[in-house]
């Protein structure tokens, strides 16, 4: 998931690919202001086919944060898949 989110990340924030691990905060590492932010979370619910809760946003400022919000959600999404 990581690696999906990091290439994400560069095309949406025009950074540089080792600029972008787990521990680099949008803002302050990425230069993200809050319009990067709404398309980057565009960006990650359309590649990914993923719904983002606008409630959880404000809480995602690193890219650990990200990655393991939809790592989260990805295996939610899977096991109501197999409860089916």
């Amino acid at each position: 998931m990581f690696e999906k989110v990091r290439d994400i990340i560069v095309d949406t924030l025009s950074c540089e690919m080792e600029d972008v691990t787990m521990e680099a905060d949008l803002a302050e590492d990425l230069g993200a202001d809050s319009l990067d932010a709404v398309e980057l979370n565009i960006a990650l619910e359309e590649q990914l086919g993923l719904s983002i809760a606008d409630d959880d946003r404000p809480n995602m400022k690193t890219v650990g944060d990200i990655v393991r919000y939809l790592e989260a959600l990805e295996a939610n999404k899977e096991s109501n898949n197999s409860a089916i």
